[in-house]
């Protein structure tokens, strides 16, 4: 039975899932075999976990981690562990890869000019881009004819309006690609996808979609199309997250270089890895450790999150000119009840009414049933759209 493997890799992680090909005949009819992830690498603490399609624990030899392993490491020992079960034979590799640029605005079969040509946006996304394209030549090197296909969390938002992609910039800035890009493509266009099943006949013309986990953003969605999104030229644009600071007065980045004397590398280090959660809390980048720290830090900290996520909604809202639906998800999104009920106690002029019971339960429903505008948490699911992408262009589905 061959199988398409998908890789989503970052500075510490690498996560991947395998589908059989044989159930790429539609969306809801993929179903993983398997979904694993290494974690703690560059660094820190290495681990490896593997499960089942129904979350399972199953046990696999990946031999003794050492406290040195990298992502080129991990790699390996997935593609070794692969190899020494005929059973899981490769028919394609597809990637989440973070920034596509203007020119690549749909899933794309890699060839080495292609992914030369991605590695040009490392500086547009330095978190993600280098280790997104990673695995890609080891790969090649070990399967030379196996199709590897990158699949962009840009791509969702490259039909907006161009009013919405806009900076004020000179418009020869603009014309070299200086524009809004927004990120987290994929989880949004998996919720644009499932949302027909799980809202029923609830009207979806205008839904705002909050992705929320340790990178977050929002989208504005019409008709199932993006409209708007918080992030924009890099994924650190928009409300706080994990440790990055969202969006900044652009004179206070200046006062940074030219009053603090502060170089280049050690704003992008303090934008990046220094601030949002951790930042203001002093504590932990983790929502979960927030939430359970009696800390007052870590409460004004999960405060300013929910109050920056409320000020976005409003503003995706007004680029609707109303609101229908509003959709949860994430690890954030979809497991920190008190971080949805500040938000939505935030939205209640928006005429949205907070069933507290169900949000406390994680229900699908999370608002009231007289809600003029309704709450939902929907998981996501961006490796099962990038097997799906990868069963598309391979012509399976």
């Amino acid at each position: 039975m061959r199988h398409i493997l998908t890789l989503n890799s970052g500075s510490s992680s690498l996560k991947f899932a395998l589908y059989p090909l044989a159930g790429a005949a539609s969306l809801d009819a993929l179903t993983p075999r398997y979904r694993g992830k290494f974690t703690g690498l560059n660094g820190g603490a290495p681990g490896f976990s593997l499960a089942d399609g129904e979350g399972h624990p199953v046990a696999a030899e990946m031999g003794e981690l050492p406290p040195s392993l990298d992502l080129p490491g991990a790699t390996a020992r997935l593609l070794g562990w692969l190899d020494a079960h005929p059973d899981l034979a490769l028919a394609a590799v597809g990637h989440r890869v973070v920034h596509g640029g203007r020119a690549y605005h749909r899933p794309v079969r890699l060839t080495p000019e292609i992914t030369d040509a991605l590695k040009a946006f490392e500086s547009l996304a330095p978190l993600h881009q280098p280790f997104c394209l990673a695995p890609v030549a080891a790969l090649a090197e070990r399967y030379p004819e196996l199709p590897q296909v990158a699949c962009f969390d840009t791509a969702f938002h490259a039909d907006q309006p161009e009013v919405a992609r806009w900076f004020a910039l000179p418009r020869e800035m603009t014309e070299r690609g200086l524009i809004r890009y927004g990120f987290h493509g994929l989880s949004y266009d998996y919720i644009n996808q499932v949302l027909p099943a799980c809202l029923g006949d609830a009207p979806r013309e205008r839904v705002i979609v909050a992705h929320l986990g340790n990178g977050a953003s929002l989208c504005a969605i019409r008709n199932g199309q993006s409209v708007a999104s918080t992030m924009g030229f890099t994924a650190i644009e928009g409300m706080p997250m994990g440790t990055r600071s969202g969006s900044l007065d652009p004179g206070l980045v200046l006062h940074l270089i030219q009053q603090e004397g502060m170089s280049a590398d050690e704003v992008t280090e303090l934008l990046y890895k220094r601030s949002g959660l951790l930042g203001v809390s002093g504590i932990s980048g983790d929502m979960r450790e927030l939430l359970a720290s009696p800390a007052e830090e870590a409460r004004e900290a999960v405060a300013l999150y929910a109050y920056r996520a409320v000020r976005e909604i409003g503003s995706l809202a007004a680029a609707l000119g109303g609101l229908d639906q509003l959709v949860f998800t994430a690890g954030i999104g979809e497991r920190a009840a008190p971080v949805r009920e500040a938000i939505c106690r935030g939205c209640e002029w928006l005429g949205l009414a907070l069933d507290p019971d169900a949000n406390r339960r994680d229900a699908l429903r999370i608002s009231r049933a007289d809600s003029r505008v309704s709450a939902w948490v929907i998981p996501t699911d961006e490796e099962r759209m990038i097997a799906w992408y990868s069963a598309r262009l391979l012509g399976q589905a």
